[in-house]
């Protein structure tokens, strides 16, 4: 796996990645105490919307940014995005006002809605060959992985020496590290985008392209399943560990450990599983078995205290494990299914739809958990992982070769295409009326 850190280029924006997120944890440590400070009883309230609100500039901001993304120079664009986090998070030590986390928080997170996908969507050209962007899709999910891991440790460490402000200063550091590696490297050029339309057109042309092409409507569906089974992990862990169960607060951290340990498992083994397996047949399996896991661990709610204990430890780790075998291949399906010139626009449709179901399985995890019970919650959010995974089989075709034969349609005839292969061809992309995207039947 760690092969393709000899790529210059790739191991710079990987440590960027990894300082990033760093920086990131620490803020989000940072976050929570401020809005203790500011609100006492009520932060829960304050991180609540600061939660809803960053996942309202992901689905709202992502797409916009993606119209435009392939159109900017992208090293620049990168560091102008980790410079605008850089300096929202210099300011957030001064916040004296409730209303003002909430606009810094905002655009902080538009920025990183314009940074991530294009991030993304840039590896793609930089690791060409899918054995090599599959091992760095992996590691992609072990830094996220860890950073979930270490980032609280290393925020508890450095409270002991200082003032909860200084996390601030972390989070610049890491931004602005980030950005210096960016600039650090030279990366590909953006391929000549697809034909202009309006700003409609063109900020909407990431999610049709999704929604156009089988594979994608597939994962969006599957999305849907790691988001249900996610969220009961994510909002529901401490009301099982803290109030079933009485334990402690490491307790609570032990069982997200257990959590995140099956993630990263299942990213280190998943490079030789997906080179002897096609994507297909490795994620629709894990999403049916988080379904599977939520009703077998609603069945054990009413056991004694070890049992669940032991058993929630287990069923956090697989979760974890098949959390993960959805999520990291994610990429090897947008980067097959868009042209270069489209790919931030489909990373960034891929961020903002992902995140519409997180903002549907949030607050429905909340909500369930405290008004109708851990076993109803467990139910229903096992229904609805259940529901994406079915969805996902019949939307996305069994039989879905990468290179299929077709013809285009509506091009004129000095284009690159026709003048390279003729009117008909076999190959990866369809041109279609939105340009080079998805296999179709030949016709």
């Amino acid at each position: 796996m760690l092969d393709v850190l000899r790529n210059r280029t790739y191991r710079h924006l990987f440590a960027a990645q990894v300082i990033a997120l760093t920086g990131t944890g620490l803020m989000t440590v940072a976050l929570g105490l401020l809005a203790f400070q500011l609100a006492g009883g009520q932060a829960g309230v304050v991180l609540g919307t600061a939660l809803a609100i960053k996942m309202i500039a992901y689905v709202g901001v992502a797409p916009i940014v993606g119209a435009f993304a392939a159109r900017l120079p992208r090293r620049a664009f990168l560091v102008a995005m980790d410079i605008v986090r850089a300096s929202v998070a210099l300011a957030l030590p001064f916040v004296d006002q409730v209303w003002q986390i909430y606009v810094l928080i905002f655009v902080l997170q538009s920025a990183s809605a314009g940074f991530t996908p294009t991030f993304q969507a840039t590896i793609p050209d930089i690791l060409p060959e899918e054995r090599d962007y599959t091992r760095a899709l992996s590691l992609s999910r072990l830094a996220y992985d860890l950073e979930s891991l270490l980032s609280p440790m290393l925020a508890a460490a450095l409270l002991t020496i200082m003032n909860f402000h200084w996390l601030f200063a972390g989070t610049v550091s890491g931004f602005l590290l980030s950005a210096a590696l960016v600039l650090s490297v030279h990366l590909p050029k953006v391929a000549s985008a697809g034909p202009h339309g309006g700003i409609y057109d063109k900020i909407t042309r990431g999610v049709r392209i999704y929604l156009a092409t089988p594979r994608l409507r597939g994962l969006l569906a599957l999305n849907l399943s790691v988001a249900a089974a996610g969220a009961m992990v994510i909002v529901n862990t401490v009301v099982l560990v803290r109030g079933m169960l009485s334990k402690s607060d490491t307790d609570v951290a032990l069982a997200l450990a257990c959590f995140g340990g099956g993630s990263m498992i299942a990213a280190i083994a998943l490079p030789k599983v997906l080179d002897r397996l096609d994507d297909r047949r490795v994620m629709l399996p894990a999403a049916g078995a988080l379904a599977v896991l939520l009703f077998s661990f609603a069945a054990l709610i009413r056991q004694d205290g070890a049992t669940l204990w032991i058993g929630l430890l287990v069923t956090w780790t697989l979760l974890g494990v098949g959390y993960s075998v959805v999520m990291t291949p994610t990429g090897r399906l947008l980067r097959r299914s868009a042209h270069a010139s489209d790919r931030p626009a489909l990373y960034a449709a891929q961020f903002a739809l992902s995140h519409a179901c997180w903002l549907l399985t949030y607050p429905l995890a909340g909500w369930l958990g405290g008004s109708a019970g851990m076993t109803a919650t467990l139910i229903v959010l096992g229904l609805l992982t259940a529901l994406g995974a079915i969805a996902a089989t019949l939307l996305w075709p069994s039989a879905d070769p990468e290179i299929l034969a077709h013809e285009h349609r509506d091009m004129p005839p000095g284009h690159p295409h026709l003048q390279a292969r003729g009117p008909q061809h076999a190959h990866a992309f369809v041109i279609d009326d939105l340009h080079p995207h998805w296999p179709q039947p030949a016709r």
